[in-house]
């Protein structure tokens, strides 16, 4: 380690003016101890001051995201690895509340494939509200509001036993602030990215080392065992707080119950960039000229041009619109194949043929059934053959990816709902055996679109309905996710 990358420790926080001029300037961590124990968190949070009860009182049923992870206590930032479970913080208050009077004695965990559980004589006792999930799984990571114009976001982090995030990096300056309990921070400088061995930039975790923090195979990662003489760690104790900058790597363990807050600024690292700082920014670049790419390479498919409606009566048209505008007001996710306006239901069918097409076409021989009251039908595909189309990248060349690149927003999201209430197995056929790279990449940029236009409650709908037909859900993630960095490969 550089001595000019060395932690430095303050025992009280400087001005702003010396911050910014003598510590925020060199992008070299800093520990401020002490400097956050008179906030009055620090004492009314405390669990063993009544602080559960507290926070209860003043969040109560606001609904939160936790993390759901299958690889507790380490989290990490592969979407393939946790999910996000909505709940009211008290619900989560309830689970720290069990915890801490639990742990240890009758109410026991147990470890199994599916990570830790309840039993099911706990459940009926009201030590969970959740029959298939025990705290130790959950990472609370909701984030607040901006308070000033200046500041990215601040976020409240809790866990309720012991976890561990993997190493990662963050896009912004960040002041960790430790309300209660302890964290052992580990860090490595943007210069330590070869030994850690970053997630690709076309990845959806691309600032998380992809080495295995609790088993590291060196045999995969062989530099990864030079990483930790690139590394500094630090205990952060109730009070005190630490300046991560942005492209350093750090790793988080936390022991139970810890609170803290953080605060996230963007930097002006572009107008003075150290030597140090030189992989973090070449992987941005990366990604952003990755990005241009894969923007040209659908323009020059086909430039999206939104389905119109064509030879139907105007008074029809409004007719339908109003029609759907009732249905959306009433929270309707059930679409029939008669309640779709002309345009959507000619692209649903145009849809579905092609899906069927495809996949008779590449097995003839095997048996057929069908998939629908309408009497279309869809082959079984072979367990040897789980991909039917795996090697097209232009959008010319995918029909499929092709009619849902020049869908409207509105229509695609009605396409998708009558297709899981209707076509259940074709929608499957289409996401597991038949999503091209460029495929998968038109799909997630259409649920951009979509999530862009609706409230939380309406997209959190839809994606129930469209998972909702999977019977392994995550199979389908890993579908999408593996054919859209495929695209961006």
């Amino acid at each position: 380690m550089e001595d000019s990358l060395r932690l430095q420790s303050f025992d009280q926080l400087p001005s702003a003016a010396q911050f910014a001029s003598q510590i925020e300037s060199r992008n070299v961590p800093a520990v401020f101890v002490g400097c956050v124990k008179d906030w009055k968190a620090v004492s009314k949070w405390n669990p063993s001051n009544g602080g559960l009860g507290y926070l209860e009182e003043r969040v109560g049923s606001f609904m939160v995201e936790a993390m759901l992870s299958q690889t507790a206590p380490v989290f990490y930032g592969d979407l393939r690895s946790h999910e996000r479970v909505p709940l009211p913080f008290s619900t989560f208050i309830a689970f720290c509340k069990w915890h801490r009077q639990n742990v240890g004695n009758s109410c026991s965990i147990n470890s199994n494939s599916q990570g830790h559980q309840l039993e099911e004589s706990d459940t009926e006792q009201g030590c969970s509200p959740f029959v298939d999930a025990a705290p130790k799984q959950i990472y609370l990571a909701q984030p607040a509001i901006l308070e000033e114009k200046n500041l990215s976001s601040i976020n409240l982090w809790m866990n309720i036993a012991q976890a561990r995030s993997s190493a990662h990096y963050d896009p912004h300056h960040n002041l960790l602030c430790i309300i209660t309990g302890r964290k052992q921070v580990v860090l490595w400088p943007p210069s330590a990215s070869p030994m850690l061995y970053p997630m690709p930039i076309y990845g959806e975790a691309s600032n998380h080392s992809s080495v295995a923090l609790e088993n590291p195979d060196f045999s995969i990662h062989p530099r990864a065992q030079c990483s930790m003489e690139y590394s500094q760690k630090v205990t952060l104790q109730a009070g005190d707080a630490l300046f991560i900058p942005e492209g350093w790597f750090h790793q988080v363990d936390s022991d139970e119950l810890t609170i803290a807050v953080n605060y996230w600024w963007r930097s002006s690292i572009m107008s003075s960039l150290a030597d140090h700082m030189d992989a973090y920014h070449l992987r941005r670049i990366l990604r952003r000229l990755t990005d241009r790419e894969m923007d040209q390479v659908l323009l020059k498919g086909s430039t999206p041009t939104w389905r119109q409606e064509s030879n139907v009566d105007h008074s029809l048209d409004q007719a339908g619109q109003s029609k759907d505008l009732k249905r959306k007001e009433q929270e309707q996710h059930s679409l029939l194949l008669h309640e779709l306006r002309p345009c959507a239901l000619q692209a649903l069918h145009e849809l579905v043929a092609l899906v069927h097409d495809r996949v008779n076409a590449s097995d003839q021989n095997q048996p057929v059934s069908s998939d629908s009251t309408n009497g279309l039908m869809c082959s079984k595909t072979n367990e040897q053959d789980k991909t039917l189309t795996t090697e097209i990248f232009h959008l010319e060349e995918d029909p499929v990816a092709k009619n849902l690149w020049i869908l409207e927003p509105g229509i695609f999201k009605d396409i998708f709902v009558a297709m899981a209430n209707n076509f259940p197995r074709t929608l499957e056929a289409l996401v597991l055996h038949l999503l091209s790279p460029v495929g998968a990449e038109v799909l997630t940029r259409k649920f951009d679109e979509i999530d862009q236009q609706n409230t939380e409650e309406n997209r959190n709908k839809f994606y129930q309905i469209f998972y909702g037909v999977f019977d392994n859900q995550f199979a389908a993630m890993d579908a999408i996710l593996n054919g859209k960095e495929s695209f961006a490969r």
